[in-house]
């Protein structure tokens, strides 16, 4: 739909201000990759009204081959952008277009999709998110290590250690400061549960924003990690001993009309207070999150941080922090769906290399199907379930997530709404998918020759 004239020109203005030269046309492919094409600003105007134009079976998982029609990516005014660590360049989010029509397998296209049937009843899907991610570098033998210039990022237990973070404040000051230039309200940084890992949080916000912000977020961290010598990785988890990095959701549902949290009741008899429409969203979540988590989790490498086991597995600090359990609670982290405070939800499952677009449409679809049919997602769980241990918890009917990609893509296969959530990309992501664990699991690993070389 062609953008206000004024918009137009209201923004022609505004490059001319910030000294903007290029636009980066930015889309994403089926894992979420930032893709984008350079156009000078003097065609500011085919930007928006034609886009540029795109060879989509280059790309993964957009329904096309080499004789395909052009995707063109136009650019969406909202998204305004000025690349904080790059002067006279701005970045715009893209909708993808063929035959100038919407084009069904971009997941921006998708998500629109999705939001705009939950505004036709009424509602709106407001998201934050925690986006965790790791500084590492490479060493000369192709392994990685924990950037760490002051040899300090040392700690068991490194989470908010002073030492630890002190060599990557500049690092995170640039990122703060560039996100608050942007409108973004970055409120709090800090060094998180794994050596080298960290979290800066901003303002949640419509879930299309925060999915555009967060793509944002991703190219932003690898470009200004290289000016300290530092690679950014998003990768759920690089190191075997160390916690994984999440991209934990907070959300809630709004109304459209006011703007009112519809999640909250501050009358809830469990004293969590959620509505009655909030606990039929957890509702949803929960029927649906075995083929959810293909979405969510959508990597081999996802699974190494969503194990069911003991705490101390896979972590040097003694917790997993990712609870596998198909469960909610209170103020809980060992709890798939954490009540943060009234009206105010928290799932902690959601990986850091999850496709925004196809993870917030998932589970929009997911939550508003209990909605609908009025699911009942049983009493709050209120201990930690670490110590309850597994087995006592599938005695009391707790579920637990997938423990690889191949378990959460046969529950995908076999769960029809979440595929109409993501609508024809569907097909492409599970045959990518499918793809993908085959790949993997042929491969040889250190730890199998370390394991059986000589055991036979």
């Amino acid at each position: 739909m062609p953008k206000p004239a004024n918009q137009r020109e209201e923004l022609r203005r505004k490059l001319q201000e910030d000294g903007i030269e290029y636009i980066l046309t930015q889309f994403v492919d089926i894992h979420g990759a930032a893709k984008a094409k350079m156009v000078p600003v003097s065609h500011f105007d085919d930007a928006i009204d034609t886009g540029a134009g795109f060879a989509g079976g280059a790309l993964w998982g957009m329904g096309q081959g080499p004789h395909s029609h052009d995707m063109l990516a136009r650019i969406d005014l909202d998204t305004y952008t000025p690349l904080p660590w790059k002067a006279g360049v701005a970045r715009f989010a893209s909708d993808l277009f063929v035959d100038n029509q919407p084009y069904p397998y971009c997941p921006r296209q998708n998500l629109k999709r999705v939001l705009g049937g939950l505004k036709e009843q009424g509602y709106l899907l407001n998201v934050g998110i925690e986006p965790e991610h790791f500084l590492v570098k490479k060493n000369p033998d192709g392994s990685i290590s924990v950037w760490d210039p002051s040899g300090m990022d040392s700690l068991d237990k490194p989470c908010y250690d002073f030492k630890g973070i002190s060599p990557s404040i500049d690092y995170l000051r640039d990122l703060m400061g560039g996100m608050n230039r942007l409108g973004w309200d970055s409120y709090q940084s800090d060094h998180e549960d794994a050596n080298g890992q960290y979290e800066v949080n901003f303002k949640y916000a419509d879930a299309l924003v925060t999915a555009d912000r967060y793509t944002f977020f991703k190219m932003m961290t690898s470009q200004i990690a290289q000016k300290y010598g530092a690679i950014a990785t998003h990768m759920p988890k690089p190191f075997t001993d160390r916690t994984g990095s999440a991209g934990h959701i907070h959300y809630h549902v709004a109304d459209a009309a006011s703007g009112a949290n519809v999640f909250l009741d501050d009358a809830d008899p469990q004293g969590l207070g959620l509505s009655k429409m909030a606990y039929h969203f957890i509702g949803g979540i929960m029927a649906h999150a075995p083929a959810l988590a293909a979405v969510t989790s959508p990597t081999v490498n996802c699974y190494k941080r969503l194990q069911v086991g003991a705490a101390l597995y896979g972590s040097r600090s003694g917790h997993l922090w990712t609870p596998a359990f198909i469960s909610y609670g209170d103020n809980n982290r060992t709890q798939m769906i954490r009540t943060a405070g009234p009206g105010h939800l928290e799932d902690r499952t959601i990986s850091a290399g999850c496709n925004p677009y196809l993870a917030l449409a998932a589970y929009a679809v997911a939550g508003m199907d209990g909605v609908r049919r009025n699911l009942d997602p049983g009493k709050a769980n209120f201990v930690n379930n670490y110590d309850v241990g597994l087995e006592e918890l599938l005695k009391r009917g707790v579920r637990t997530l997938p423990q690889s990609l191949k378990e959460s893509v046969e529950e995908l296969k076999k769960d029809e709404l979440i595929q109409s959530a993501l609508g024809p990309i569907a097909k492409e992501f599970i045959g990518l998918k499918e793809v993908e664990w085959r790949q993997y699991h042929r491969q040889v690993t250190q730890w199998e020759i370390d394991r059986y070389l000589t055991m036979f």
